[in-house]
């Protein structure tokens, strides 16, 4: 009766330490993957003097990617392109300098275009100046926008004067 009670004690406690492996592991791997943070998907490119040479009404080239992390967005730098390799929401953000030589009447505007087609209501239009020697102006958006992979995201400087847009910055992050 004692090896009986003896050999059900020793298979209990195996039994005990197993369940008790098993738990442990469980609870290490749900707190691993639960501290795990997803990867962050953000792009920001500059447009630095010189970049954009065009005046008026110009789609803007950035020649610089101070940050790219992550696969959902891409821009070969240079360029005026921004791919969307992602389908998701993005938020978009931007800041756009122009200036004008001279004295007179002043004015610029903004838009964001996807797949060349312009989006409405991201068009952010600027004051117009009349008569002024301080002809510089920065307009900055924040928008955020559903897009789809294979997209080409573009910023547009829109004006009928001549204007240079000497910098130019957009911060790109998928938030979703």
């Amino acid at each position: 009766m004692c090896c009986e009670y003896n050999n059900l004690c020793k298979i209990a406690s195996i039994a005990i330490i197993l369940v008790l492996i098993i738990v442990i592991t469980g609870v290490i791997f749900i707190i691993t993957n639960n501290g795990m943070q997803e990867q962050k998907n953000i792009l920001v490119a500059i447009a630095n003097p010189g970049d954009n040479t065009t005046l008026g009404f110009t789609t803007i080239r950035f020649s610089e990617n101070s940050i790219a992390e992550g696969t959902a967005l891409s821009h070969e730098e240079g360029s005026d392109e921004i791919r969307i390799n992602e389908s998701g929401i993005y938020q978009i953000s931007y800041q756009l300098f122009g200036q004008k030589e001279g004295a007179g009447s002043f004015n610029f505007n903004a838009v964001l275009l996807v797949n060349d087609q312009t989006i409405e209501d991201t068009f952010n239009e600027g004051p117009v100046l009349e008569d002024v020697v301080n002809n510089r102006l920065t307009l900055t958006s924040t928008v955020i926008l559903r897009l789809e992979e294979g997209d080409v995201l573009k910023l547009q400087g829109v004006s009928i004067e001549d204007i240079l847009y000497n910098r130019a910055r957009i911060d790109i992050e998928k938030i979703a």
